[in-house]
């Protein structure tokens, strides 16, 4: 019997605390206007101090195991993603596996950053399709409101992010049946690296955590934007085309295309470069900002949970991010 992945179960959490562009224009020279202008962003949740993203990620986990109908003691493997861990190491795999009492079983972090959802799922597709495992938990969860620059420097990244967490349960289906996820396309340009990165901490540093440790100094995330802008409009329509290519469909088919919600100038401009009606992207980044791995599992989940996705649709994700990393997947609900 031929096996495909289907995603049984959805969820997604977000920290309680609202942060309006009002709120960030009292602390750095920027405004509402400003902002919304430059991403489409109103709002994002900041978490409180003390709060990491495990924490977020295991509250979500706890949602799409509900959604799936199973108990926690069924899921056997965790594939994780995050781009801002707890901590330098270990990963948060591990931290929710603990949290949810799943003793025992594997859990993996993925690190690519914006990408990381479709990263995490291409690797569990895999593992379900092999029959390495039936019942597979992917979990994006970002805290970022921790680690940036609220000065003026740094007030260009500052007011994109927001912090969150989605999650999704993966389990074989009969192909034959239609549903499932068809095909994930994933690709990488090493040479950009510095167009959006953190320098800092640095294990070609010794130490490599200074002992006289300035903030300012690499340990927050930079970016180029007009690079970053450039290549994302560019490289998540083509990983859409190869998606829709290697299952024989065309643009027209698709029902909803849910992009990484990095910007909303950039959700726009993809969907005119693939000629899509903007009313088929789903985009949330106005109330949220960017949750860099965990935008994509949200905006499935508040999809979902709306009915605005139905049984039999066909969903296309499509991510790019720090590396660079981009990639798609192709969805039959």
């Amino acid at each position: 019997m031929s096996i495909r992945t289907v995603i049984t179960g959805t969820g997604h959490y977000l920290p309680p605390d609202v942060v309006t562009n009002d709120a960030l224009a009292a602390i750095m020279d920027t405004s509402d206007e400003w902002i919304r202008q430059r991403s489409g962003i109103v709002t994002r949740h900041h978490a409180a101090a003390g709060v990491g993203s495990s924490d977020l990620g295991a509250e979500a986990a706890r949602r799409a195991i509900a959604d799936a109908g199973i108990q926690p003691s069924e899921v056997d493997f965790i594939v994780a993603a995050t781009i801002s861990p707890d901590y330098y190491f270990p990963g948060i795999g591990v931290m929710i596996q603990a949290e949810l009492g799943l003793e025992g079983i594997g859990a993996l972090d993925v690190r690519t950053q914006c990408t990381g959802f479709l990263y995490a799922l291409s690797v569990a597709d895999q593992y379900i399709r092999t029959r390495t495992f039936r019942k597979i938990l992917v979990v994006a969860a970002e805290v970022q409101s921790h680690n940036l620059d609220y000065s003026n420097d740094g007030r260009d990244m500052a007011v994109l992010f927001g912090d969150g967490a989605g999650a999704v349960i993966l389990e074989p289906a009969e192909a034959s049946n239609g549903r499932g996820v068809l095909s994930t396309h994933l690709f990488a340009d090493g040479r950009r690296v510095t167009d959006l990165w953190m320098r800092r901490p640095s294990s070609k540093d010794k130490p490599t955590f200074p002992p006289a440790l300035d903030a300012s100094d690499g340990f927050y995330p930079r970016m180029d934007g007009k690079n970053v802008f450039k290549n994302a409009v560019e490289k998540m329509p083509e990983a859409v085309r190869a998606g829709l290519r290697h299952n024989g469909l065309t643009i027209e088919q698709v029902d909803h295309l849910i992009p990484h919600q990095a910007n909303d100038r950039i959700s726009l401009m993809v969907a005119h470069q693939l000629k899509i009606p903007v009313e088929k992207v789903i985009r949330n980044i106005d109330r949220l900002g960017n949750t860099t791995a965990a935008s994509i599992p949200i905006a499935l989940d508040e999809a979902v949970k709306s009915g605005r996705i139905k049984s039999g649709d066909l969903v296309v994700l499509t991510a790019f991010g720090s590396g660079f990393t981009w990639g798609s997947a192709v969805i039959r609900w």
